[in-house]
């Protein structure tokens, strides 16, 4: 076996591991699969989390995993898939960053992990064994990489940013007195 078969062989072990984990995340937030809540127990969740509007960012988060994770598996469009998982698990991950790093104190491990690999793959490449290649990378060409991962980069900022101004302003709110007396 050369050194190009085994770390072909590893990129798609790795792709189809953490692709599976993503995809799986992402049905449960879409579909209600596998013991998920579906997009209105997602969308209660986000909201009690402070992402607003709740629902739409549901399904924002569901697609990205959903999606993002079945095309890391499949090794298609693997920068953009990469970074798009990656910026939804930085959103996950901000959640979880008061916490603390450890998953044991609902710290941001798992999905800092998460996303620390989808980016990881995103930049390598999904390798010989993958749609990308079977297709001649038409969907995986070198200035990808750049746009996808600061496209990815600005949304994620944006989308943290949102959610800290938003629970900022819930603590102000409630700081006051929850507004005017009725």
């Amino acid at each position: 076996m050369t050194c190009h078969t085994r770390r072909d062989l590893g990129l798609l072990a790795l792709r189809l591991g953490t692709g599976g984990v993503l995809a799986a995340h992402g049905a449960q937030k879409l579909f209600g699969w596998f013991g998920g809540g579906g997009i209105d127990g997602t969308a209660q969740g986000m909201d009690a989390m402070g992402y607003r509007p709740a629902r739409p960012s549901a399904i924002a988060s569901g697609v990205v995993e959903a999606g993002g994770g079945l095309l890391l598996a499949l090794g298609l469009a693997t920068p953009a898939a990469g970074a798009a998982a990656a910026g939804g698990m930085a959103g996950a991950a901000a959640v979880h960053a008061p916490s603390g790093f450890f998953a044991q104190s609902g710290g941001f491990e798992y999905p800092g992990f998460l996303g620390w690999t989808a980016a990881s793959i995103g930049l390598a490449g999904a390798g010989r064994y993958s749609l990308d290649h079977a297709t001649d990378h038409c969907l995986d060409r070198h200035w990808m990489v750049p746009v996808a991962f600061a496209a990815s980069a600005a949304a994620a900022v944006l989308v943290i940013r949102r959610r800290a101004q938003g629970l900022a302003a819930a603590a102000d709110e409630a700081a006051d007195g929850g507004g005017t007396a009725p």
